[in-house]
């Protein structure tokens, strides 16, 4: 999982505040083939957002979703994770 310090956490959050959210968690949770779509947007937007549909387990899905991604999570807000991962030969985003 990719480390991040409270200062960049705090400007993704805030280039994140116009975004919306790109992937819905449904109530299959976490599947194979949401990490894949997940994984898709990282790559073509490094700043996402993820809405989940159970609060009750929303701390513990957003790490988990961040960990299986190699993404940092940049703050949980309501129902919805902000997710950074860094394109790997082109970023775009200054943090």
């Amino acid at each position: 999982m990719l480390e991040l310090t409270s200062r960049q956490r705090k400007r993704l959050r805030a280039l994140a505040h116009p975004l919306e959210p790109v992937v819905l968690v449904g109530q299959d949770g976490l599947s194979e083939g949401l990490l894949q779509e997940v994984d898709r947007a990282l790559l073509a937007h490094e700043l996402i957002k993820v809405r989940m549909r159970k609060p009750s387990e929303k701390d513990a899905m957003a790490s988990e979703l961040a960990e299986s991604t190699g993404a940092a999570l940049c703050g949980l807000v309501g129902h919805v994770a902000i997710l950074y991962r860094p394109h790997p030969e082109h970023p775009t985003l200054e943090i």
